[in-house]
């Protein structure tokens, strides 16, 4: 890996759907799209659809969770490409499951993958942007940040805590010249998932009752754009016929 003097723009957890949208939505700006997931084989149609669309990524596998590698991900990505400008915390832990059956272990996991694995790699991002006093860090909410639902105690328990880091983020680091804001996604996203497992809520996408995720990017890019003087922090995106 060559050194470029691009700016970098990190995704964590840049999955199939709005991870990828916002690698992408960056990389058409001519940022370098660090694009992180634990199995770093699974990014490779990601990078190979940014490249054709005239822009440029790279991939890396990492466990958020663990802090080792994740100070080596951080380390070697402002070492060998550049300073990371923008941040994005795309992590996703919604697997429902009743209170009475829930395990100590899953809970756990979930707010691991949630909560502390956040904690982990904006740390390592901030540390490094606080000396540059500038970036931009963006962590993906979701309803279960508002309020927790039947059956997803862990899931929102891990999207409250999420929140609330992004909170003292923001209060603690916008005077060192950092942009940490939280975006809601309230509603349905067009992924596989969607398509397969509840089809009468795809077949809504007709009417734009779902989540386009390169629309939910084009809100990322925004949030970075954003003059000082008038920083968003909290950002909630939600189709028009989604009940709040």
């Amino acid at each position: 890996m060559t050194k470029n003097t691009k700016k970098v723009a990190l995704v964590i957890g840049a999955g199939d759907a709005t991870g990828g949208a916002i690698a992408k939505r960056f990389a058409k700006e001519g940022y370098v799209a660090a694009c992180v997931r634990r199995n770093k084989d699974k990014l490779a149609p990601l990078i190979e659809e940014i490249s054709k669309l005239g822009g440029t990524a790279e991939a890396f596998g990492c466990d958020a969770r663990k802090e080792e590698q994740v100070q080596s991900l951080i380390e070697e990505i402002e070492t060998s490409i550049g300073p990371i400008e923008a941040f994005i915390y795309n992590i996703g832990a919604n697997v429902p499951s009743s209170i009475l059956e829930e395990t100590s272990r899953k809970f756990f996991k979930i707010w691991e993958m949630g909560c502390f694995s956040a904690f982990l790699t904006a740390r390592e991002a901030a540390l490094r942007m606080v000396k540059r006093e500038r970036g931009t860090i963006l962590f993906t909410g979701a309803t279960a940040s508002l309020r927790g639902g039947a059956n997803f105690a862990a899931f929102s328990g891990s999207k409250h805590a999420l929140r609330a880091l992004a909170q003292s983020m923001a209060r603690e680091l916008a005077p060192k010249g950092i942009h940490v804001g939280h975006v809601i996604i309230d509603g349905a996203i067009d992924t596989d998932f969607i398509r397969t497992n509840f089809p009468d809520r795809y077949a809504l996408k007709e009417q734009d009752g779902i989540l386009n995720p390169d629309h939910i990017a084009d809100n990322y890019w925004h949030l970075h754009c954003q003059p000082k003087d008038a920083w968003t922090f909290e950002l909630d995106l939600r189709p028009w016929i989604e009940k709040w």
